[in-house]
């Protein structure tokens, strides 16, 4: 196997671990992190704020099992 080859094969790949080494060196991951939980956070919120007594319902039933 030559290095074109390798290259066509495992390129993905290849670009994967150098973004990863590079987010990981500059420490942007908890950045990244950060962002996430931030829009995880809408979305919950939004959900809840759409669909209130679904939510107390299954709330009050989880409380219930406990």
């Amino acid at each position: 196997m030559n290095l074109k080859e390798f290259w066509n094969n495992y390129k993905g790949a290849l670009i994967g671990i150098i973004v990863a080494i590079l987010i990981l060196a500059t420490r942007l991951h908890n950045l990244i992190l950060v962002i996430i939980i931030l829009i995880l956070g809408a979305f919950i919120g939004n959900y809840v704020q759409q669909n209130k007594e679904e939510v107390k319902t299954k709330l009050k039933a989880f409380i219930d099992k406990m």
